[in-house]
């Protein structure tokens, strides 16, 4: 049995959650392979809105294993107060979430060295979400960090204060420091709650659901232009978000990659500093989030929105060998009178189609369509879309090669159009 992936294909935010909360009911294994709590994954079903950033968006499904990989880096205290949200729902997280020894946790003077780092940029700040996910992973690949595995061996404590004393010390650099004791009672009381978890050797787990042909999908947390090698570098995320990363944040071999879902939203949305060609700032771009209600689901921030690019489309569609594309929130254009994509780029006199190094000061080269003009969310069959709607799709399938096989119109689980 191969492991299917899941991602997101922008910068994030294009409905991954409600996504995998649709498909987990084919499923029998939801693994999350990389990121932290910087994620906000939103489910809604039955008029109640959850948002989840640690946790795998198979929650909801009982009898559904949700794992928490090796390449998760997990905030004991955020991590409590997710649980604790799901216990006064009447969800009992403790019967089907496992969690991999490797995942690497972020301890709260992380976040002092994320806030500090990110004062000292000043203009050339990142748009980081403070959730101290950057050094995090670079205490990892430093060789510092402390894992899920760390926190049932007896000396954790004395390994827990030696990395804040090493913290400290990185801090006293930015003329600032940390109160550990403000914050140590409650993060020892979260990682209590850490404790009462199954943790596992997940490579090990996840091959052997494989041996046993078990279903699962691996679940990315941001989206593909954030991924550190691939993304629009340095304005990303400190993980790798393609497909190749699953099999690094999951322990599993390329062979056993099976499909590779892309999700992206009609349009385009970013949160944060960082390079965006087809950004509109005009009533267009405030219409867009007013009609999307971009704001983000971790930090409230509203969300840049602008029209959907196809340079950058290919461009993750190869990265990722997307077999399936999904599309979301394409109701949120039901009322606009002319919809457009973006084909290439243009700077100088000179075009290009596909994306370059450093896409700053590029700007975009639009082909239009025709609005449907009608309202598209209660529509359960795709043989009933708009022809406009229809038209505006299978370009993007004609650009790319691959067929979207769902389409979204809202919010709720009901609100999903399989093709």
């Amino acid at each position: 049995m191969k492991v299917d992936v899941l991602l997101g294909l922008q910068w994030g935010d294009e409905g991954k959650g409600k996504i995998v909360d649709y498909l987990s009911q084919n499923y029998d294994v939801i693994a999350r392979f990389q990121g932290g709590p910087n994620a906000g994954h939103s489910l809604e079903f039955n008029g109640i809105k959850h948002v989840l950033h640690t946790i795998p968006s198979g929650i909801f499904h009982e009898g559904t294993v949700n794992l928490i990989g090796n390449g998760v880096v997990i905030d004991p205290i955020l991590f409590k107060a997710e649980v604790d949200d799901l216990i006064k729902m009447g969800v009992n997280p403790y019967d089907n979430i496992v969690i991999s020894k490797k995942a690497h946790l972020i301890i709260p003077s992380h976040k002092a060295l994320d806030a500090a780092s990110e004062t000292a940029k000043g203009k050339t700040k990142i748009g980081s979400t403070l959730k101290g996910i950057g050094p995090t992973y670079m205490d990892k690949t430093g060789r510092n960090g402390l894992r899920v595995g760390n926190i049932s061996e007896s000396d954790f404590t004395e390994k827990y204060n030696a990395l804040v004393n090493k913290h400290q010390n990185i801090l006293k650099q930015f003329n600032t420091s940390f109160d550990e004791k403000s914050v140590n009672i409650e993060f020892m009381d979260a990682i209590e709650v850490l404790r009462k978890f199954t943790h596992i050797d997940s490579e090990f787990e996840v091959n052997e659901y494989i041996n046993k042909n078990k279903t699962i999908l691996a679940e990315g947390a941001q989206g593909t232009l954030l991924d550190i090698d691939f993304g629009t570098y340095p304005f990303v995320t400190s993980s790798n978000t393609v497909s190749a990363g699953a099999c690094i944040g999951l322990g599993i071999a390329p062979n056993k990659i099976g499909k590779v879902y892309g999700i992206f939203k009609a349009y385009i949305t970013r949160v944060g500093s960082g390079p965006f060609t087809t950004e509109l700032f005009d009533e267009t771009g405030e219409k867009l989030r007013a009609e999307g209600h971009e704001f983000g689901a971790t930090t409230g921030r509203p969300r840049r929105c602008g029209w959907m690019d196809l340079v950058l489309l290919k461009y993750v569609v190869m990265i990722n060998g997307i077999t399936d594309l999904i599309m979301t929130k394409a109701d949120v254009l039901d009322s606009f009178e002319t919809i457009k994509i973006a084909t290439a780029y243009e700077k100088d006199g000179t075009i290009s189609e596909t994306m370059p190094f450093d896409i700053e000061g590029w700007k975009p080269v639009y082909k239009e369509f025709k609005g449907w003009n009608t309202k598209t969310s209660d529509l359960k069959s795709y043989n009933n879309f708009p022809s406009e709607m229809k038209d505006y799709i299978t370009f993007i399938e004609k650009e790319t090669g691959v067929k979207v096989s769902i389409v979204s119109l809202g919010p709720d689980r009901e609100q999903t159009v399989l093709r």
